[in-house]
């Protein structure tokens, strides 16, 4: 063990390890990067956090600079949670401190899951009503403001986090709220960098009117820091939304409060299929007035593919060859929607099919849910490797990029089956790729990029479903504003003047590194 870790192991609570067999775990996530750190960090508590990076800040002021990322589960499709640094783990900082059910008031620390906290919440009868990945922890729901499926009704993360505490660059430990001018005016005043903080921003809002208005234009875009214009609210300041989708590069979020709402029934499923897109698209549309919790698109491809590894699927997708189906899933009466589906149904083509769910067909109908867990995870001779996904695609061009898609697969020999939530606009593209072939990185290069030309082409945003991280950032980073990216490093900076926290990713990303930085071998798990 390094004297560097012997030294972090006395000053914290948690362990820090720098042997090959840790690093080597914590080298991966779930993109399509590997990088390997020089020590990993499992802090146990909001105290060892704030040593951890006060004294890598302190190293920082003698320019010796150790790059310090943030991991929850290691989902992260983008790298944002690999360094050649130091890896800070929240897995030990799991706790649910306080419920008050009847506020629906909920106190947890970053690092517990949602399948965690939910399970601990229905007992009061209560829920975060976010579909993400059950290993993904609250911290990097924050930091990486994933657009989840039932953000569509239920309006995503955001909607429920009161407030959070986050422990700045220095190790200084800052809790978030909602202020009025008076006590921003009071707060701004302090000689700390949580009063800088307060006062340049502030001027950042003041000075800028002109590229904020251009940062508004883009909605569906998290590139940067757009959440900056959240910020300000009716004579009120709160730095809050600026750590959605920071992706760990202002501050190491601690702890979290979070507003739950009462517990719905369970969900009921409906699924469609289609023989064209243009009929599935206007069966959407029509679905959409009714508030499901998921509204989903899948190219048959997908179902397809896991019919064939084994999966029973006929009830389903019929004779069906070619096509789509349509996944709606809803959580309000049952009475309510079916009579209303029905009477869509007399609209649409005699060839579309449509199932609701029933107590004979469930079996069927989980197996059609795990359909695309089987398409992303059993390719034989390669690997669908996440390089775009999570995009944002507005409905009314669906048809149109489907097309651009068709001539892009031609053109580079791939597998594109589009999939993704219509109730919020985000889609993938997984095509299979073997990462052990030598021209791996140009291929996968030239996907991203071409890629992303028929999404923008097609009014779309790359990064629009999750952030830039390292992988995105190699296209979005050479199409930002000038303007957009003054106020943008200007935040940067104000938060972590000595550039330790995650300075690899978003604007700070480098092309070249990431781009030679691709694995070459296939993930051992993959979770959905």
């Amino acid at each position: 063990m390094s004297k560097v870790a012997k030294y972090l192991n006395q000053l914290t609570v948690g362990n820090v390890f720098d042997n090959p067999e840790i690093l080597e775990n914590y080298s991966t996530d779930h993109s399509a990067l590997k990088i390997k750190p020089k020590f990993v960090a499992f802090p146990e508590s909001t105290a060892d956090i704030q040593k951890l990076l006060r004294f890598f800040n302190q190293l920082a002021t003698k320019d010796i600079k150790v790059a310090v990322a943030v991991r929850g589960s290691g989902l992260d499709e983008g790298g944002a949670d690999l360094t050649n640094g130091i890896v800070i783990s929240t897995e030990k900082i799991n706790k649910l401190l306080e419920i008050d059910p009847r506020e629906r008031l909920v106190r947890v620390q970053s690092g517990i899951t949602l399948k965690e906290l939910n399970t601990a919440l229905s007992v009061s009868g209560l829920t975060i009503p976010i579909d993400g990945k059950d290993g993904e922890t609250i911290g990097g729901l924050i930091s990486n403001f994933s657009k989840d499926e039932a953000a569509g009704k239920y309006g995503g993360i955001i909607k429920y986090v009161e407030r959070i505490e986050v422990i700045l660059a220095n190790g200084d430990c800052l809790q978030t709220e909602r202020l009025k001018k008076y006590a921003v005016a009071k707060k701004a005043v302090e000689k700390t960098l949580e009063g800088e903080i307060y006062r340049k921003i502030s001027k950042i809002l003041r000075e800028n009117n002109n590229p904020l208005t251009e940062i508004s234009k883009h909605t569906a875009s998290l590139v940067g820091y757009p959440t900056i214009l959240q910020v300000p609210r009716r004579e009120t300041l709160d730095l809050m939304p600026l750590f959605f989708g920071a992706q760990g590069t202002l501050g190491v979020i601690s702890e979290v409060i979070l507003r739950a709402i009462p517990l719905k029934i369970k969900s009921s499923r409906v699924v469609a299929t289609f023989r064209e897109i243009n009929s599935a698209i206007n069966y959407l549309e029509m679905i959409a007035k009714l508030s499901p919790r998921k509204l989903n698109l899948y190219d048959l491809k997908i179902i397809m593919e896991a019919r064939e590894s084994g999966k029973n699927l006929d009830g389903v997708i019929k004779k069906l060859e070619d096509g789509y189906v349509v996944f709606a899933s809803f959580d309000d009466k049952r009475n309510g929607y079916m009579k209303k589906i029905l009477g869509i149904k007399e609209k649409l083509p005699r060839n579309v099919k449509i199932l609701f769910e029933t107590p004979e067909n469930q079996t069927i109908l989980n197996e059609f849910e795990n359909s695309l867990t089987n398409y992303l995870g059993y390719v034989k001779g390669g690997e669908r490797v996440p390089i775009l996904t999570d995009f944002y695609l507005p409905a009314y061009n669906i048809e149109n990029f489907l097309k651009d898609l068709a001539i892009l697969e031609e053109k580079l020999g791939l597998d594109l089956a589009l999939f993704g939530s219509f109730s919020n606009s985000i889609y993938s593209l997984r095509p299979k790729f073997n990462l052990e072939d030598k021209d791996f990185n140009r291929k996968a290069t030239t996907f991203l990029k071409a890629g992303a030309y028929i999404i923008d082409r097609q009014g779309g945003e790359l990064a629009g479903g999750t952030p830039e991280g390292r992988l995105k950032a190699v296209v979005t980073n050479t199409e930002i504003s000038g303007a957009e990216e003054k106020i943008y490093n200007e935040i940067k900076q104000l938060f972590d003047k000595n550039g330790i926290l995650n300075p690899d990713i978003k604007l700070g990303a480098s092309s070249k590194f990431t781009l030679t930085h691709f694995r070459d071998t296939n993930r051992p798990k993959i979770m959905i």
